[in-house]
């Protein structure tokens, strides 16, 4: 169930893209987390569909899309965020949309750590480079 108030907020904040300009899909999320016991900051870079660790938490980007470069700067990834303790089952925190421009707006609400999105980015794949003759090195 969508979030009337949310729904609204983007519409009024002007986050939700026109039909004319379509926002471009990326294969990397890039994520900040903080863990607010020791207050140090880690850049995370998420592929889409894999799992990522920090702390107790799994974070899996589902996507991530951007804004083209004419118009206003967004970035914006779906994320499933689970909190998984040794012993114990994962426990499911967060999932929904992150916004960079606004982060408040889908906090991601958890006593030790915080996670919000900083941009999208395309990664390219790590095939092993190959000769003129189709043969690796």
């Amino acid at each position: 169930m969508v979030n009337r108030a949310i729904v609204a907020g983007l519409l009024t904040a002007g986050l939700m893209l026109p039909a004319s300009a379509r926002a471009e899909t990326y294969n990397t999320a890039v994520l900040q987390g903080l863990d607010k016991v020791t207050a140090r900051v880690t850049k995370l870079e998420a592929p889409v569909g894999e799992v990522v660790r920090f702390g107790t938490l799994e974070i899996i980007a589902r996507t991530c899309e951007k804004r083209p470069p004419e118009e206003p700067p967004e970035s914006a990834s779906f994320l499933d965020i689970w909190e998984v303790r040794p012993g114990e089952a994962a426990v499911s925190i967060f999932r929904g949309w992150m916004f960079a421009s606004s982060p408040a707006l889908s906090a991601m609400e958890h006593p030790v750590y915080d996670v919000w999105v900083v941009d999208c980015h395309k990664t390219e794949s790590s095939a092993e480079p190959t000769s003129p003759s189709g043969k690796s090195p």
